[in-house]
């Protein structure tokens, strides 16, 4: 499959271009975007040392998004990586997967399946009470500990309104490919929320939302299909979730204390081969099925105060008890009668936290200088079945496992404003681990505000990731199997460096423009990877600590604004050189570096006098390669070239509002270019293309509607 660039992105391009030559004459005013994450406290976008990049609840609603994937799958150096086989959806930044990403609620980081802050389900994050999402790129060890190595993205929920009484309630309904009907087929969303200012301090929210995922049949017949020819059961598996949020907030001067409960239930609906016809004579045969049915559930705690002592200190401290589980119920389903019998359900993944992290700052009465101490305590604890993966002990025997990690963190961070347009951050994290040796993070951050309104920023961080359960623990060793984990693994270290510019600009007809540059280094030591230790006469596979990664990152956005019209464009080249090195087989991969080009776009034109907005997002993601490890003809093992070639992925909407806002209409498409995979080949020792197979990334082209009621009133 091949995708070309459209021509309207190639125009957005050469408008930027022309923006930065007007620029040169013009009047700048900055704008002021409120962010949080990674600050001593709330500041303007202008102040914050760090490159903050900011989603808005707008954005999400042009999106007309049904999950946290729908959002980020059109940003820059973000790919989401789906899989109809459970339903899940992850984020992959700089070429590093969702264990080096970290994923916060209200900078508390999430709990998932298998971690803390990593690997998190996108599918599972609810977009209902969001405020804005903050997304770092980069090493962010000091501020939010292990494993925010790529970034941190933290979602800011709702908590306050400047209306005494708000209600809203939302239906959509959205094909699955070309596949809908109601109750059975497509995608089925329901939710509501109501929310009061009680007196001038205290606010209360309470929300519900529904999404009901049919499955996608594509070229299977269901659940019901009787006939044993493979036919059975769905390309991607039917998923139900519910979710339900509640809030309370009291704030009252420099004062605020809030609690935020969350809770998360998923079904996920798994159907196999239907078993040999059973005898039923004189009656006609019957048909049954071994099913099994997976289910999610998550409890949220969050309890947060900010304040002061000693009428000066400002803190701010959160804790949370998250715990999420993960619980497999098999059962018997009989064809002709669509009953489940012999049901049998159990525990086999969970994962419990207790989580606190604190800050003090306002040490100095100056604005010239200002200190924040913190703290952050995590005490986790997971347990796998065997049936969550594949745990033996050295008799062979299948286990399950349990354990307790914990880690006591303490870091320290100064602002420094040298001048009014200079200033820097130095950080520093110390980490006591009980399984691993301690660990520590450094960082410095410098902005400088040029004359003509240019900003330019200079970030470095030194961060680390832990091992996660499966590259620990997992022993999986038979005749004809041989995949060990390591508990002598060691986190891996990181370092990232980035420049940036950013330039915004107001005109006095009204135009507005903002360009950026960014050039990112990222380099990880010691990085785990499943490594091939033998080949003959079984292939035996162990993570180790061997890899050496390496990622260059050049990235570009342009954003123009005039009138009705809203347009953006962004592209980034991305290089990345990985070195494994099998010393137990004397192969070692090439480690130059391999570039991918991706490019996003959007368009957006508001019609004022029909309260109506038209909005278009395109993103192409250029051809990727890297070296993976193989066997020739011979048996031996080598690397060779795997290429997944390019796609480009697009989305569209119209939204309409009707009597003062208060009822909106929204229809779209989502994936208009109708992609459902791409091509990944391996190239062989001679170089011709030795293997092939297909990535999915979607079910293909999808149309939704959306209505939503909001009564706000005082």
């Amino acid at each position: 499959m091949k995708t070309k660039l459209p021509l309207f992105t190639l125009f957005f391009c050469s408008l930027s271009v022309f923006g930065q030559e007007l620029e040169k004459d013009s009047v700048v005013n900055n704008l002021s975007e409120v962010v949080i994450t990674g600050q001593f406290e709330p500041q303007s976008l202008k102040k914050s040392v760090h490159n903050v990049r900011v989603i808005t609840k707008e954005d999400i609603k042009q999106l007309a998004a049904n999950n946290l994937g729908d959002v980020l799958n059109q940003y820059l150096n973000i790919s989401i990586r789906t899989s109809g086989s459970d339903g899940r959806s992850t984020v992959s930044m700089f070429g590093l997967d969702s264990q080096y990403f970290k994923i916060l609620v209200d900078n508390v980081p999430l709990v998932s399946d298998t971690g803390l802050g990593g690997n998190i389900d996108l599918t599972q994050v609810n977009l209902d009470d969001i405020e804005q999402i903050e997304i770092i790129e980069g090493s962010m060890g000091v501020t939010h500990g292990a494993n925010a190595v790529t970034g941190i993205l933290n979602i800011i929920t709702k908590k306050k309104s400047a209306y005494k009484w708000e209600i809203s309630a939302t239906a959509q309904e959205e094909t699955v490919s070309d596949e809908f009907a109601f109750f059975n087929k497509g995608r089925h969303i329901q939710s509501a929320k109501i929310s009061r200012n009680i007196g001038e301090n205290l606010f209360v929210t309470v929300g519900g939302n529904r999404n009901d995922f049919a499955g996608f049949f594509d070229t299977r017949q269901g659940k019901d299909y009787i006939q044993n020819d493979g036919s059975r059961g769905y390309s991607w598996l039917p998923k139900e979730q519910l979710t339900g949020n509640a809030f309370i907030g009291y704030t009252k001067a420099d004062y605020r204390v809030f609690y935020k409960f969350d809770y998360f239930k998923e079904n996920v609906d798994f159907y196999n081969a239907v078993v040999v016809p059973q005898d039923n004579y004189p009656f006609p045969d019957t048909h049954y099925a071994n099913d099994r049915r997976y289910i999610s559930n998550r409890f949220y705690h969050h309890l947060n105060s900010y304040g002061k002592i000693f009428s000066k200190l400002k803190y701010n401290i959160s804790l949370s008890h998250q715990k999420q589980s993960r619980d497999v119920e098999k059962f018997n389903y009989l064809m002709e009668s669509k009953q489940e019998t012999a049901n049998d359900r159990q525990v086999y993944q969970s994962k419990e936290v207790l989580y606190s992290t604190g800050t003090l700052s306002d040490f100095f009465n100056s604005k010239k200088v200002d200190l924040q101490l913190g703290y952050e305590i995590v005490n986790e604890k997971g347990f796998y079945d065997a049936t969550a993966g594949t745990f033996k002990d050295d008799q062979q025997q299948t286990k399950d496992v349990r354990k307790r990690l914990e880690n006591y963190d303490f870091f320290s961070a100064a602002e420094i404003n040298v001048t009014d347009k200079f200033s820097l951050r130095p950080g520093f994290r110390f980490s006591f681990q009980s399984k691993f040796d301690n660990q520590y993070a450094t960082s410095l951050g410098l902005r400088y505000l040029f004359s003509k309104g240019i900003e330019t920023r200079v970030s470095l961080g030194k961060s680390y990731r832990a091992p996660n359960f499966d590259e620990l623990y997992t022993y999986f060793v038979d005749s004809n199997h041989d995949l060990q984990g390591n508990e002598n693994l060691i986190p891996e270290t990181s370092t990232s460096y980035e420049v940036s510019f950013k330039k915004s600009t107001f005109f006095t007809s009204g135009l507005q423009l903002s360009n950026t540059l960014a050039v990112t280094f990222l380099d990880v030591d010691d990085r785990i990877s499943m490594v091939l230790e033998q080949v003959t006469p079984t292939q035996q596979y162990k993570y180790l600590n061997i890899d050496k990664y390496k990622m260059w990152n050049v990235s570009s956005t342009h954003q123009l604004a005039h009138k009705n019209w809203n347009a953006k464009v962004g592209l980034a080249l991305v290089g990345i050189s990985q070195k494994i090195d099998l010393a137990a087989l004397n192969v070692t991969s090439d480690d130059k570096f391999l570039y991918a080009l991706q490019m996003n776009s959007n368009v957006s034109y508001k019609i004022s006098k029909r309260n109506t907005l038209i909005s278009v997002y395109y993103k192409y993601n250029g051809k990727q390669q890297q070296f993976v490890s193989s066997s020739d003809n011979n048996g031996n093992a080598e690397f060779a070239l795997s290429e997944l070639e390019a796609y480009g992925w697009m989305d569209a909407s119209i939204r309409k509002s009707f009597f003062k806002n208060q009822f909106e209409v929204t229809v779209g498409a989502r994936n208009v270019l109708d992609i459902q995979s791409v091509q990944l080949t391996q190239a062989g020792s001679t170089g011709v293309h030795a293997a092939g197979s297909d990535i999915l990334l979607g079910y293909g082209r999808s149309y939704f509607l959306k209505l939503s009621y909001n009564l706000n009133f005082n």
